[in-house]
């Protein structure tokens, strides 16, 4: 009887002691439900701890899809063999460390919202700062708990407490560099700037960045990611560029002056092109241009028909008509009354002056494209050849009434320039100093007395006649952007219409930079220049919608040796110099020369050491009378005479006694 009592009591003691074991594991799982499903949302949006002084921001809904996609991509690993890029993304690269060996981690942080910004730290260096969005289950504090597993004995986790918040630090043995993330409700934060982790506890109650109007006004535009979303705020983009450069251009303040925020979603196709589309604001305290912009149409792009191959950089304005353009320019600057005062008197005292109607006898024949162009100098190294070209409504109109103007100014000032005809285009001269700044803002003030020529349906203007000229000879050569496949090809990835499209053929530009920069600058470009041309072209539209600009930027990425086989690198042999040559009839064969001066009555260029190296009488920037070479010691080397730019007579060559060596009758 005992037996039987004694195994029904233990059979009912298994049955209670199970029976708590389910209620307890009841109760734990209706406690997850409470804190994962059913608890109050107290969440935390990621933004709302992004530092204000952000420069760029970036989210992705799939981090670690997309950052592998983005590290496998042939572009990345050619980059990372640069030390200056892997310098700059140490950062990066230290946290994809960190977890590269932790898979569990990994999948544990895909599906959620990842931001990463950029913060300039001091005037030469940026700190990065990340948040990760845990949602609900961040309640459990698993990830916090966890973090002594996934350490190991190369890392040292340290707290420590900052107005009510913990601080956890991992320090890195070998590095010696110390990573800190504290939890914030739903959220993770980290950077190896521990004053960015701070300044995020600090404001996150009072969000700046999250809740500032212009910047929600483009993060609800900016459609979902492929890869990830990109915004930049332009306010703080010039001390970033200033961290990289120490002679920034007047572009950097202006983009930072004119636009506020730009938002786009990034992808990155199987040719490893980057292809980004989004919108931008601009400021309309600052940038009366751009804001007439955009209220006035599209264009379709056209000027790539004269633009030479060796372009660097393309900007192109387009609107439905340039006369609407020009009275919204007007109307917007109204809102600044001593802006538009100061304007209107500078257009009354350049009518008074010279007795024209700016709006009759120049606004009314342009049509709806303006570009500015940066060309590769084929004359000068060392300098950039600009010029700006205006699509035509009508050519005739346009030839009528500049030449209007010319007679004016004929009258009014002391210039006497006669007309010069150049392979059947004629080049005049604009003597009006600061025409295009008095009419259309800073933005063409760099256009001061200009030179122009009339081409099929453009007026081109540049402050230098052999711009023109080059101009000139790359149209009749066929040699233009418009009969470039690696251009056409790259453009067919934007709209045909558009209000501002830049272009930039970065070798080219690469080229003009170089040639300008100092021997610091050059040393360190030619150390990096396969890691700059490798982008080899790099497009930015933009086209008005609402009261945002949207925005499609395109980096193409070429493997560098392709690169190189453009007609841009290939090098150049020098030939050597005349009396190591064999003397023939070749010797008379003569280099084109470019006066500056197209009014000048001789042209003379010198040796290195100062002595004459040639002479030449002009007449209308032509070479017209006697020509005299010379050695470096003075002596007499070629002589011979031109007219109207072509050989005439005879010509003879010199040795250095003095001694004839060869002649030629022309």
């Amino acid at each position: 009887m005992f037996p039987v009592i004694l195994q029904d009591f233990r059979a009912m003691t298994k049955r209670r002691i199970l029976l708590g074991f389910m209620t307890l594991a009841l109760l734990y799982i209706g406690y997850l439900v409470y804190l994962l499903v059913l608890s109050p949302k107290s969440n935390l949006q990621s933004i709302y701890l992004i530092p204000k002084d952000a420069v760029f921001v970036i989210e992705s809904e799939k981090p670690v899809k997309s950052w592998k996609k983005i590290r496998e991509g042939d572009a990345w690993s050619h980059l990372l063999k640069n030390n200056y890029f892997a310098e700059l993304t140490s950062n990066i690269q230290q946290v994809d460390t960190v977890f590269s060996d932790q898979q569990r981690v990994f999948e544990f942080l895909d599906n959620r919202s990842l931001f990463i910004s950029i913060h300039m730290i001091s005037p030469k260096d940026y700190g990065v700062f990340y948040v990760l969005d845990l949602k609900r289950i961040a309640k459990l504090k698993l990830l916090k708990t966890y973090l002594n597993t996934l350490l190991n004995e190369n890392y040292t986790l340290s707290k420590r407490q900052y107005h009510d918040h913990e601080i956890l630090e991992i320090y890195d043995r070998q590095s010696k560099k110390t990573i800190s993330l504290s939890f914030i409700k739903n959220q993770m934060i980290a950077s190896y700037t521990h004053s960015l982790v701070e300044a995020a506890i600090d404001q996150y109650e009072e969000p700046v960045l999250g809740r500032n109007l212009n910047f929600i006004a483009i993060n609800e535009k900016v459609g979902f990611e492929n890869l990830f979303r990109l915004y930049v705020q332009y306010n703080h983009l010039d001390d970033y560029i200033n961290a990289f450069s120490d002679r920034p251009g007047d572009w950097v303040d202006r983009i930072s002056e004119n636009f506020l925020f730009s938002g786009f979603h990034f992808d990155l196709d199987k040719n490893n092109t980057l292809i980004a589309n989004g919108y931008t604001n601009i400021s309309n305290t600052n940038e009366s241009y751009l804001e007439a912009l955009q209220k006035s149409g599209t264009a379709k792009r056209s000027i790539p028909n004269i633009a030479p191959k060796r372009t660097a950089l393309y900007v192109s304005y387009g609107f439905d008509s340039f006369t609407r353009f020009y009275e919204n320019f007007k109307q917007v600057q109204q809102d600044n009354p001593k802006q538009f005062e100061e304007y209107q008197i500078g257009i009354e005292k350049l009518e008074k002056f010279l007795k024209i109607n700016i709006e009759e006898h120049f606004i009314s024949w342009i049509g709806d494209e303006i570009a500015l162009l940066q060309i590769e100098s084929q004359i000068t190294k060392g300098r950039n050849d600009m010029a700006l070209v205006l699509k035509t409504d009508d050519i005739e109109k346009a030839r009528i009434n500049l030449g209007f103007i010319l007679d004016q100014i004929r009258k009014k000032t002391p210039v006497k320039f006669k007309t010069v005809s150049y392979k059947q285009h004629e080049i005049n001269f604009l003597s009006i100093k600061g025409f295009f700044k008095i009419l259309l803002g800073n933005r063409f003030k760099e256009l001061d007395k200009p030179y122009f020529t009339l081409v099929d349906d453009y007026v081109i203007f540049s402050n230098d006649p052999n711009t023109l000229k080059s101009i000139i000879n790359d149209i009749i050569a066929k040699n233009t952007l418009s009969t470039s496949l690696d251009f056409k090809d790259f453009t067919k990835g934007f709209k045909k219409k558009s209000s501002l499209f830049v272009y930039s053929n970065v070798p080219v530009l690469y080229n003009n930079m170089y040639a300008l920069a100092d021997g610091k600058t050059k040393s360190q470009m030619r150390k990096n220049k396969d890691f700059i041309i490798c982008f080899p072209q790099v497009g930015l539209q933009m086209t008005p919608e609402d009261d945002v600009f949207q925005s499609r930027l395109i980096i193409d990425y070429q493997n560098v040796d392709e690169v190189k086989t453009r007609v841009q690198f290939k090098e150049t042999s020098v030939k050597g110099s005349a009396q190591n040559q064999e003397v023939n009839e070749t010797i008379f064969r003569l280099r084109p020369i470019y006066p500056n001066d197209l009014t000048a009555k001789r042209f003379i260029k010198k040796y290195a050491n100062g002595a004459v190296q040639f002479e030449v009488e002009l007449k209308d920037g032509l070479k017209h009378g006697r020509y005299t070479a010379y050695y470096p010691d003075g002596s007499e080397k070629m002589t011979g005479r031109f007219r109207k730019d072509i050989q005439v007579g005879t010509w003879r060559y010199f040795d250095k006694d003095g001694k004839p060596l060869l002649r030629k009758k022309f």
